[in-house]
């Protein structure tokens, strides 16, 4: 099988798992563990099922774009960025507005960052 037929494939497959991961998402819990939950911000989470359905949501993303290929030091931007979310989210405490926000824009940067990935992969530079 021909290199593009396969990346081809790899790409589609991709795409469609991205698909199943942003739709199922919303029907999920917490991507964590609830009963282990001690911060302010993931018991306000595990309380609230939009903060809860936009974590799986996050997760589901994240995943995803972490199956991507790395360029070169990638994988320590892929942390930072994903530290940098942890924090902003601690720094919430149990304000869900706070935590809403924090979340819509990670999803935001996680599906541009996965949508660029997948156009540099699958379509080329």
């Amino acid at each position: 099988m021909k290199t593009e037929t396969i990346r081809s494939l790899a790409c589609q497959a991709f795409a469609a798992l991205c698909v199943v991961l942003s739709l199922s998402a919303a029907s999920l819990a917490a991507s964590f563990d609830c009963s282990k939950a001690a911060a302010p911000d993931e018991k306000a989470i595990c309380d609230n099922p939009d903060l809860s359905a936009l974590d799986s949501e996050m997760a589901g993303l994240y995943y995803g774009y972490n199956a991507l290929p790395l360029l070169m030091g990638a994988s320590g931007v892929r942390q930072d960025e994903a530290q940098s979310f942890l924090k902003q989210r601690s720094g919430c405490g149990a304000d869900v507005s706070c935590l809403r926000t924090a979340y819509t824009q990670r999803i935001s940067a996680l599906k541009s960052d996965i949508a660029e990935g997948v156009k540099n992969y699958c379509v080329g530079n």
